[in-house]
């Protein structure tokens, strides 16, 4: 799948790159939030172009059209194994950590998403972050 392809499907659910670097950033504390951005911005475009970045973020678009459920229920347990295999498949285990800080805050645009989709934004967002501040970004 080509990564424009998937941007767009993420789009028309109200996920836009500039949106995951506001949500992203919202949790962030310390200097230089413009430097922290772009090199965001650039780790976030070279994984929305990674294989299994894109099954593991289109599987939670295709469960949202495809499996109806009301609200985010506490029995459900797939939206966060794909958030959590998106942040570890980024940043490895550390991000787990991470992953775990943005889906109880819910920053930006992860309060607006349902729950499929809120968790795998949320894995993208807390892998990229964790890679990025491993110094591998």
């Amino acid at each position: 799948m080509r990564s424009e392809k998937l941007s767009s499907m993420l789009e028309s659910k109200g996920v836009t790159l500039e949106k995951m670097l506001d949500t992203a950033l919202e949790l962030y504390i310390g200097d230089e939030r413009e430097k922290v951005r772009e090199r965001l911005r650039g780790l976030m475009l070279r994984y929305l172009g990674d294989i299994n970045v894109q099954a593991l973020l289109l599987s939670a678009l295709l469960l949202e059209e495809n499996f109806k459920v009301e609200g985010d229920p506490v029995n459900l347990v797939a939206d966060e194994l794909i958030g959590i295999n998106i942040a570890e498949l980024i940043g490895g285990k550390m991000a787990l950590f991470n992953f775990f800080y943005y889906d109880i805050r819910k920053p930006g645009i992860l309060a607006e998403l349902p729950p499929f989709l809120d968790d795998a934004v949320g894995g993208f967002i807390a892998g990229c972050m964790t890679k990025l501040f491993e110094g591998d970004g």
